[in-house]
């Protein structure tokens, strides 16, 4: 039997664990290895974390909140809306490139890997950390959501001013985890093509939230992909 938490970033995985105790995480390594054993599942083994091991908690200025990962072959790599590089760039996050363009008023990324705003503070985590192949949402119902849901709560308790960028309603039903007196919130419609142009376009929720950075002092993002 593999086990998934030896590849989280330890100094995450201690801080987890003073929220969900070590039954918990027994129980989802568990349930994770049978899914292992039947279907193929993304992203993979190694890349499930990727967020956490990119983003120390200390770090983290943005949290962007997806859904689950992409469920094509080998697109996702543990970070929500990001694709590996030489994969075609996905409608939902074309549509986040057309209002940071719009927004920021830069050049069109070349790719959709989205590491360097990780690098940078932004901490890109979906709901569930792993899917099906060919097989949307199938992990929303084991217990990735509530280790997400521990993420958010650490982030919002132990840190301050934060932007927390909730696109879409399943983001949004995230709120409650955060504490507002404490961080920002900005929240508007998924960036599918089916809800884009229900206040995702023209959110500059890009610029928005640098100005919120810089009004506290803290280094602004570099949101341009191209290098």
């Amino acid at each position: 039997m593999k086990n998934i938490f030896k590849n989280i970033n330890n100094k995450w995985l201690k801080i987890i664990k003073s929220e969900l105790n070590d039954d918990f995480l027994l129980k989802l390594n568990n349930i994770l290895n049978e899914e292992m054993d039947k279907y193929k599942i993304y992203p993979h083994f190694k890349d499930i974390f990727t967020a956490y091991n990119l983003t120390d908690l200390k770090d983290v200025k943005v949290v962007i909140i997806g859904q689950d990962p992409y469920h094509g072959d080998d697109q996702a790599h543990g970070l929500s809306f990001s694709i590996r590089r030489g994969y075609k760039i996905p409608p939902s996050l074309r549509n986040i490139f057309k209002e940071l363009c719009r927004d920021m008023n830069i050049d069109y990324p070349l790719h959709g890997n989205l590491e360097k705003w990780s690098k940078q503070g932004v901490f890109l985590l979906n709901s569930s950390l792993t899917v099906r192949r060919a097989e949307a949402n199938s992990h929303k119902h084991l217990s990735w959501q509530e280790f997400t849901d521990a993420t958010i709560k650490i982030i919002s308790y132990k840190l301050d001013n934060v932007v927390f960028l909730l696109w879409g309603k399943d983001a949004q039903q995230k709120e409650n985890l955060i504490d507002s007196n404490k961080h920002y919130i900005l929240k508007t419609s998924h960036p599918s093509p089916f809800s884009a142009r229900r206040g995702f376009v023209g959110c500059e929720h890009f610029s928005k939230t640098n100005a919120l950075l810089r009004k506290n002092n803290i280094t602004e993002i570099d949101w341009n992909l191209d290098l």
